[in-house]
């Protein structure tokens, strides 16, 4: 594919950087010279520096044969502005990086493919939904689903007196034979394992697990996990993040929620009804107290500084609160989140490169996610009658190493994948890989 991005940001370069290890022939678009000399010294991609608004420069880049327009700067009225441009300079398809959430509630007054955009993310909202399931889900560090729920991606950290510590793959699986679970990596002293029948899990590992929805719960017991009941939910922040977020969980949460800007506390206040809204600095311990952090049972810090998340999720964990999610600007600072203490961190910008991919993938990627720290993708692909997997054991195929495939959705029931089970026409099959394995994985559903 003939792929131009606007935007050579954190999420511009990590879509190249990501795209880079297939065959697409990728043009990266900025203003900035210093951006696209990182790019260009550490990805396989072609730069053009100027404005992504410019007629003349899109022409350069070839949008007339491209096969996706990207628009993924940080200013939506240029991302809204590049894409009508390109996609009538005759681009085929187009992705744009939205933020105002009226462009999806309104959908009925605005068709955005009319005007040229065919698929928009939102950073925002997907971030507030992605809360939202670790809200639901206390004891995970991520959850993603797949066949639309059936089958559960989970992120869990290994207690020490878990009963998965010092046990491997198969033993784990003959702990309780009705469960269904397999692990697909294992983060471990900052580097990622891909786990075998033999790997034997340990301590404080960072387990990602595909399990069957119904048998959650149970996996959690296994990690050592002890069951958090969430009532009273602190949300500091009432950005677009913090606003949407308590819309999704007001009704079942008791809700307070800490905004700086006094002005912006009334317009909280009017739209968030079911919502205690308090005006402070979410930054000054004693103004925490006061508000009554210790009786918080979760602590959602999603402000537009990290570093005030970050610090604040501290000061709620040293004041007993049992859950703590904090949102970061930096992606590198994903993988600090249990070295430093805090449950979860999270980046609206992984979420919206997670979210650009699944309009990317070819072979019928139904669904796609990365998981935070973790240098790996999750694939759920819709297997036809042309692709070479079928009716073949798992064991017997060339499936690369550095790939697993974990799950096997048909006809409304779902299995975790073994050796033995063969992949059928229609199914949906849920599969990890590395990076480097991308190409050859989808190869195999084609």
């Amino acid at each position: 594919m003939k792929i131009i991005i606007a935007g050579a940001g954190e999420v511009g370069f990590h879509v190249a950087r990501m795209l880079s290890n297939e065959d697409h022939d990728i043009v990266l678009i900025d203003k900035d010279p210093e951006r696209l000399g990182h790019a260009e010294s550490h990805i396989d991609v072609s730069v053009l520096r100027g404005d992504a608004l410019s007629i003349s420069l899109l022409e350069t880049a070839g949008v007339d044969e491209a096969d996706l327009f990207i628009a993924a700067t940080s200013s939506e009225e240029t991302n809204i502005t590049t894409s009508i441009i390109a996609k009538n300079l005759g681009v085929k398809r187009t992705i744009t990086r939205l933020s105002n959430p009226e462009f999806k509630s309104r959908s009925d007054k605005l068709d955005l493919a009319k005007i040229g955009i065919d698929s928009m993310v939102m950073p925002e909202s997907l971030a507030a939904k992605e809360l939202k399931q670790l809200i639901e889900n206390p004891a995970l560090t991520e959850a993603f689903e797949f066949g639309d729920g059936k089958v559960v991606m989970t992120g869990i950290v290994i207690e020490k007196d878990a009963q998965l510590v010092g046990k491997n793959l198969i033993e784990a699986a003959q702990i309780n034979p009705k469960m269904d679970f397999t692990a697909v990596a294992i983060q471990r002293n900052g580097k990622t394992l891909i786990p075998r029948g033999d790997t034997t899990f340990k301590a404080d590992d960072h387990a990602y697990f595909i399990v069957h929805h119904e048998c959650l719960e149970s996996l959690t017991k296994l990690a050592g996990k002890e069951e958090v009941e969430i009532k009273n939910i602190m949300v500091l922040g009432g950005g677009l993040i913090g606003k949407q977020f308590a819309k999704h969980v007001q009704d079942e949460y008791k809700l307070t929620l800490i905004e700086g800007n006094k002005e912006k506390c009334f317009d909280l206040a009017d739209e968030l009804h079911q919502t205690m809204v308090v005006h402070g600095d979410g930054s000054n311990v004693e103004f925490l107290e006061e508000t009554g952090i210790e009786e918080m049972d979760a602590f959602v810090a999603v402000t537009g500084n990290s570093e005030t998340n970050i610090i604040s999720c501290l000061v709620a964990k040293n004041h007993g609160v049992k859950r703590t999610i904090a949102l970061v600007e930096n992606i590198d600072y994903i993988s600090l989140s249990q070295d430093i203490g805090i449950d979860t961190l999270i980046n609206k910008k992984m979420i919206t490169i997670n979210n650009i991919f699944r309009h990317v993938r070819q072979g019928d990627v139904e669904a796609l996610t990365s998981l935070h720290g973790v240098q790996s993708e999750l694939l759920e692909f819709h297997v036809r009658n042309t692709c070479k997997i079928l009716n073949t054991p798992i064991k017997k195929l060339s499936f690369p190493r550095e790939a697993i495939i974990a799950a096997v959705i048909r006809n409304g029931d779902s299995f975790i994948a073994n050796g033995n089970t063969e992949i059928e026409e229609g199914d949906r099959v849920v599969v990890f890989t590395m990076p480097k394995a991308v190409h050859k994985v989808e190869a195999f559903f084609k």
